[in-house]
């Protein structure tokens, strides 16, 4: 057999293991051994399919939480006006769909190439994108509950619960999973370190705001206290441990100054926006307590909630005078911004209903029409991308 025709894309296999052999990280296409050849168009385009199904990987599921998280703006907008609850709706159910997709595709390549699954965990960049799938299915979490419970009832409230500990037990296994894979396989430089190692860090906090919010419609009181019980917990194993990553983040940027333009777009990670949501959520739910702790927790919860906004507003300000430098290029990770502002977002039309507050409101849903047109910007350039093949290739 001649030893050209062992490669499906027509290369030698002694360069191609020469190309591997130079970067062990790199990711490698295996297509199906079907075709050898393409003579025609069809072929081409199945070929093409088959490309990105093998390139897949789990960043995608930043989608989930971009169009997620515009759902939960508008739902919960502070100004509504006919129309925008089924706005809300349509977007929740194509972010139910985009998720079903990408979880298909993941399940097909990994199907096929059960060794993708260990070229992905050893890959510095893709291992970390696995927090974007539990933060992505969080969204839908949260809009069952804001969507679906007042429409079915206990029992949607009791699937989102077990919707939620799915999402928890994936949490915490990329929280701990993952950076030990960075500290014992990936040769991890400062100098090219980004904010997208704090995502599987936060993928815990993200689920633990969602706790707060299933624990609210809980019937059973025992099970909304156990809910909030575990909230705090997962908190607590997060939160220190991405302000450690912060630090080290801080460090990277003062010693090798801004990041490149092609990952700037994590810039808004390293706010840690999200985690104001989880204060003022898990504060409503303290009704599930004694009147007293519910107090304290509450008045805690509020206090800390305004710390870690204000805190976020600092690295708001730092990615914005970034992207002022200079333009940059579209690729997936324009989604990683497109969550953590609008988590800030919704923490002031929180702060808005908790205080009665005008200012907030109006903050809130000035922020809520800019995510809107972000989220817009973002799933038109996906489209397109994806059409091209740009963003399936290696």
């Amino acid at each position: 057999m001649n030893p050209q025709d062992s490669s499906v894309n027509g290369a030698a296999p002694k360069a191609q293991s020469q190309s591997t052999q130079a970067d062990p990280n790199a990711r490698t296409t295996i297509l199906p051994p079907t075709y050898d050849e393409f003579p025609d168009e069809k072929k081409a385009r199945r070929r093409d399919d088959w490309i990105a199904i093998a390139n897949f990987h789990p960043g995608w599921f930043a989608a989930n939480m971009g169009t997620g998280i515009t759902a939960i703006l508008l739902e919960r907008l502070p100004f509504q006006f006919p129309g925008l609850h089924y706005i809300a709706v349509a977007i929740f159910i194509l972010n139910i769909a985009l998720f079903t997709l990408f979880l298909a595709i993941s399940i097909v390549r990994y199907g096929l190439w059960p060794e993708k699954f260990k070229q992905m965990l050893a890959h510095p960049a893709h291992s970390m994108m696995l927090g974007t799938f539990p933060m992505g299915f969080a969204t839908i979490i949260n809009l069952t509950v804001f969507i679906c419970v007042p429409m079915w009832g206990d029992w949607a409230a009791t699937m989102a619960w077990i919707m939620w500990w799915i999402d928890a037990a994936v949490s915490i296994f990329t929280c701990y999973y993952v950076p030990f894979v960075l500290t014992t396989v990936h040769p991890a430089k400062l100098e090219t370190m980004t904010a997208a190692w704090l995502l599987p860090i936060v993928a815990p906090v993200v689920a633990a705001a969602s706790g707060g919010v299933v624990a609210e419609v809980l019937p059973n009181d025992s099970h909304a206290m156990l809910t909030v019980i575990f909230c705090y917990i997962m908190w607590g194993s997060a939160v220190p441990f991405a302000m450690v990553i912060i630090v080290i983040y801080f460090q990277r940027l003062a010693l090798h100054k801004v990041v490149p333009s092609a990952v700037i777009v994590t810039y808004l990670e390293s706010s840690c926006l999200r985690r104001t949501l989880i204060f003022v959520s898990l504060a409503v739910q303290s009704e599930v307590l004694s009147p007293l702790a519910g107090e304290i927790f509450y008045a805690v919860g509020v206090f800390i909630a305004l710390v870690m906004w204000g805190f976020g507003l600092v690295w708001l300000w730092f990615a914005a005078a970034s992207f002022a430098r200079g333009p940059f290029p579209f690729n997936l990770g324009w989604w990683a911004f497109t969550f953590p502002i609008g988590v800030f977002t919704t923490a002031c039309t929180l702060f808005g209903k908790e205080f009665n507050s005008v200012v907030f409101n109006i903050i809130g849903t000035i922020l809520s029409v800019c995510v809107t047109l972000l989220w817009i910007m973002v799933f038109g350039f996906t489209i397109w991308k994806s059409c091209t093949k740009e963003l399936f290739r290696l």
